[in-house]
């Protein structure tokens, strides 16, 4: 989200600058390209997100947003990207990616738990210094580790085995299509076609 305002911020900025000081039609391209681009950063950074509520699961992908009553999902995975199959159709989330950095990283951590090393063992960092512990004030022994995508996995497994059998949480997948994002973008690009077509 942090590189998505980036992206935008800088693009205003250059656009700014050609819309003030350019020439011929330097601005109109600048102008163009901002319409074409900046709906693209905001879908890919800034609007994917899932929502987990009592009856429904909402997932909100850079293209569109889907909604799937609890009674709908069949299953919840996170192989190399995080999944939900709801009514035999599979949909990712885009706001769970995978980190197999993450996992490689939790599962060291676990087998030195396994081992009764401390998890201050080795070295670690840019300069070879020792590694924080993963232990919490008043903790006997470092807890088991789990990667962000597994644990929200997780979670999302348990409301679907809490609220799946309730009858509100009962209905159909609704996919609606994030036209917001889509025609601006369009716009941009079949502007920016013409003008590069008309050179």
């Amino acid at each position: 989200m942090a590189g998505g305002v980036v992206l935008l911020a800088l693009g205003g900025w250059l656009v700014t600058d050609a819309v003030i000081g350019g020439d011929g039609r330097t601005p109109w391209l600048a102008l163009a390209g901002l319409l074409f681009a900046a709906p693209l950063v905001v879908a890919f950074t800034l609007r994917p997100a899932v929502f987990a509520g009592e009856t429904r699961l909402r997932v909100r992908n850079p293209f569109r947003t889907v909604e799937m009553p609890w009674g709908t999902v069949e299953s919840v995975r996170a192989g190399y990207s995080s999944e939900v199959i709801a009514d035999g159709v599979k949909y990712q989330m885009w706001s769970i990616p995978v980190s197999l950095r993450a996992r490689k990283k939790a599962t060291r951590h676990n087998e030195r738990v396994a081992s009764g090393k401390s998890p201050t063992m080795g070295a670690g960092g840019l300069f070879g210094g020792r590694r924080m512990p993963d232990l919490a004030v008043g903790d006997s022994e470092p807890a088991e580790s789990r990667a962000t995508s597994d644990q929200a996995i997780d979670e999302i497994r348990e409301l679907v085995e809490r609220h799946g059998q309730k009858t509100e949480a009962q209905g159909s997948v609704a996919v609606r299509w994030s036209f917001e994002i889509l025609v601006p973008a369009l716009a941009g690009a079949i502007l920016l076609a013409v003008l590069l077509a008309t050179r």
